[in-house]
């Protein structure tokens, strides 16, 4: 490219130069001239430390990716005829796990003639919702793929209190005549916060 728009380390815009010339006005500053815009015409370049853009750049990277609140969807296995003692070991399992913030997929696998008895596999998921109902909400109702049924848990999200109606401000006294106006009441500041939430691929347990 013969021509580029450069911009300098100060941000400041030093406007269409030959490339060679604001080369040597980066290596001059001790600095690189680094493409920023390719696709404009002319190209922009800017003046910059290029070491300490990529530690930068890799830094802010490490830090939203702290801030990500990772999801893994987990399995529970049932069979029509689970007896009580497994049922209530992997429910415990899910309940801790919906606990923690994971997702979790309850599945009930049929064999032969048991596919007749689907209402069997309803029962059971029903019973599952209701034991876990403290910690969960479902996602996805009972649903049949082949010879499975399953139904998906999401833990159960924080109730966000509505707001209550503004408060009439109370009329008070005039001051006497001669004192001071009360100060002003300082205000308030409203902060909000958001979180990335990235979801992993269906981990299994039996």
């Amino acid at each position: 490219m013969p021509e580029v728009r450069v911009i300098d380390d100060a941000g400041e815009q030093l406007g269409v130069m030959n490339t060679r010339d604001a080369v040597k006005l980066a290596r001059e500053k001790g600095l690189d001239l680094v493409e920023v815009a390719a696709t404009a015409e002319p190209p922009v370049c800017r003046i910059i430390d290029f070491g300490k853009f990529q530690y930068e750049a890799k830094k802010k990277a490490n830090e939203a990716k702290k801030k990500q609140v990772i999801i893994t969807v987990k399995e529970v296995k049932f069979r029509p005829g689970t007896d009580d003692h497994d049922y209530n070991f992997k429910m415990k399992h899910a309940h801790d796990w919906l606990s923690e913030g994971d997702k979790v997929k309850a599945t009930i696998f049929f064999r032969g003639r048991e596919i007749t008895h689907r209402e069997l596999g309803s029962s059971l998921l029903a019973k599952l919702e209701k034991d876990l109902a403290d910690v969960s909400e479902v996602e996805a109702r009972p649903r049949m793929e082949g010879n499975q049924m399953f139904l998906i848990f999401a833990p159960k999200k924080h109730k966000v209190a509505k707001p209550s109606a503004p408060r009439q401000p109370q009329q008070q006294p005039a001051p006497p005549k001669g004192a001071p106006p009360p100060p002003p009441e300082p205000e308030v500041e409203a902060v909000a916060a958001t979180a990335q939430v990235t979801i992993e691929p269906e981990g299994t347990t039996s």
